[in-house]
């Protein structure tokens, strides 16, 4: 073999996008069948996973995706391409549905069936569900998510979980840890995951979450919907940008063609809509969800501003000390001279059970802190009035509801904590007054301070640095019967307590700076 033939062959082998031009056939939207040429957004994606790849010898990416950029197309194209070329190799690809299941498999057989003949392993059979190559030892298997024990027995090198986010709800995360589990965690192996999102909740959004922060190995790779040079529309005559348009024009690099057609799909499907379709950033992606509660771009802006952790603290009998894993986070430094308030929601303490919640604010409506951990209700009262000490005997609200009695009695009544909510009940017939420890959450009280939280996100009244609270304040919906609780499967733990220190802050106030010519002029 001459040497520019052993260098193309190992082009073919070393290089994805080259094989895929050489090698690979897509159908069109208009029905013809070409090359992949890999277009932007499928370079982007490309270039993450060779980064990836070079460092640690695997693939494991997660894509946060715009409609139809060929992301699906990119990632089939590869499982493909590295099930074809190597031995004892097993690719599996999940998808939402049946429909797509179908459509993806198709793909592949066509990949198979258009593959150079040079390249193209024997097949040992082929089905509606499965590609075999028998000289490789390898093969390609589909399923759909809702089908029963996806990927458990399976040994795979290869997997591909399409638009993830909306795998039934009812088994999407056993599905998910199955596929996850059948892949060994050793060089060569491969793990994609894209989806448009779905709402602010399920396993995608928590796995997003958990690439952006580093926490679980995948890379997130995000495509912004400008990356596909298909998406633009003639721009027509007297076309004149409005004042968003100028601002997103210059913040994206944006041409009239792609604000007309940004134009166009924003007036068909709504600008929420829009945004989960087609965004621009991560953040837009995951702006709609149910009938959202509270601002949802607000919370958003305010998840972009956050500041950084001051300290992690846990409690040591009655001292706060420095831990990094203690439940106490601070985003500001205790001031000796603040006056500051604590809002608490009490849960029962259980392992997998809800949080119970503290959360410290200052005079000016600083989140300065939060206490988040599952403790025994009496012993949160400990939690609290330590916290209520060492932030200058801030005043204490807890909701007295369920498991809430406890602490209130333990912290109110036993320990006479000095600044303690109370409030003051008078029976109808006697007209007599009872002092009731802590706040009653009602069918008539729960709207109040919630609104009242609204309000002053909506105004701008509050500085949140906490992510767990707003990423619990974006899944706070208002159900079908009207109330307002966390969608299924997360929390509001923090919620509840920040609307209970909000409820009882006096507003945010500044001192005024006073000169002693200001007090000369008094005189």
């Amino acid at each position: 073999m001459d040497q520019k033939l052993q260098q193309i062959r190992k082009k073919l082998y070393t290089n994805f996008p080259y094989y895929a031009n050489a090698a690979l056939k897509i159908r069109t939207k208009q029905g013809d069948i070409t090359p992949l040429k890999l277009n932007q957004a499928q370079h982007i994606l490309d270039e993450a996973v060779q980064a990836q790849l070079d460092t640690e010898g695997k693939i494991r990416v997660i894509i946060l995706k715009a409609r139809q950029q060929g992301l699906s197309t990119y990632t089939g194209g590869y499982l493909y391409y590295s099930v074809s070329q190597q031995k004892a190799r097993k690719a599996m690809v999940v998808t939402h549905h049946a429909d797509s299941t179908r459509a993806l498999f198709d793909m592949t057989k066509r990949f198979h069936e258009h593959c150079p003949q040079i390249l193209k392993p024997h097949t040992k059979y082929s089905s509606r569900r499965e590609l075999s190559f028998d000289i490789l030892d390898s093969s390609f298997v589909v399923a759909t998510a809702g089908g029963d024990s996806v990927g458990r027995g399976e040994t795979l090198t290869h997997c591909h979980a399409s638009e993830l986010a909306f795998w039934p709800k009812s088994n999407a995360e056993e599905v998910w840890n199955g596929l996850l589990q059948a892949v060994p965690n050793a060089p060569g192996t491969a793990v994609f995951v894209e989806s448009t999102a779905n709402g602010v909740s399920g396993i995608f959004y928590n796995l997003w979450r958990g690439a952006v922060e580093g926490k679980n190995g995948f890379v997130p790779v995000f495509i912004p919907w400008y990356a596909d040079p298909t998406y633009r529309e003639p721009v027509p005559d007297k076309f004149e940008r409005t004042p968003d348009e100028i601002d997103l024009a210059e913040l994206y690099d944006l041409d009239d063609e792609q604000l007309m057609f940004r134009r166009r799909k924003v007036a068909q499907n709504g600008l929420d809509l829009y945004k989960q379709e087609y965004p621009s950033e991560p953040e837009e992606a995951f702006l709609t969800t149910g009938r959202p509660v509270f601002d949802l771009e607000k919370l958003q802006n305010q998840l972009k501003k956050t500041r950084d952790v001051e300290e992690r603290l846990a409690l040591e009998g009655e001292d706060f000390v420095e831990h990094m894993r203690g439940e106490l986070t601070t985003y500001r430094k205790h001031d000796p001279g603040e006056q500051y308030i604590i809002g608490a929601d009490v849960a029962m303490g259980v392992s997998r059970g809800d949080y119970s919640v503290a959360q410290i604010l200052d005079s000016k409506k600083r989140q300065v802190a939060t206490w988040r951990g599952r403790v025994h209700p009496d012993y949160f009262a400990d939690v609290l009035r330590a916290l209520g000490y060492f932030y200058n005997e801030a005043r204490v609200i807890v909701e007295n509801n369920g498991h809430g009695i406890l602490t209130c009695t333990r912290l109110g009544k036993d320990y006479a904590y000095p600044n303690f909510y109370t409030e003051v009940q008078v029976d109808k017939i006697t007209d007599k007054e009872t002092i009731k420890l802590g706040f009653s959450t009602t069918a008539r009280t729960k709207p109040l301070i919630i609104d009242q939280l609204r309000a002053s996100i909506r105004e701008d009244e509050l500085e949140i640095n906490d992510k767990t609270t707003l990423r619990e304040m974006l899944t706070y919906i208002v159900t079908d019967s009207g109330s307002m609780e966390a969608e299924p499967g997360c929390f509001d733990d923090c919620v509840m307590s920040l609307a209970l220190a909000n409820h009882i802050h006096e507003g945010a106030w500044d001192p005024i700076d006073s000169t002693d010519d200001y007090y000369r002029d008094m005189v």
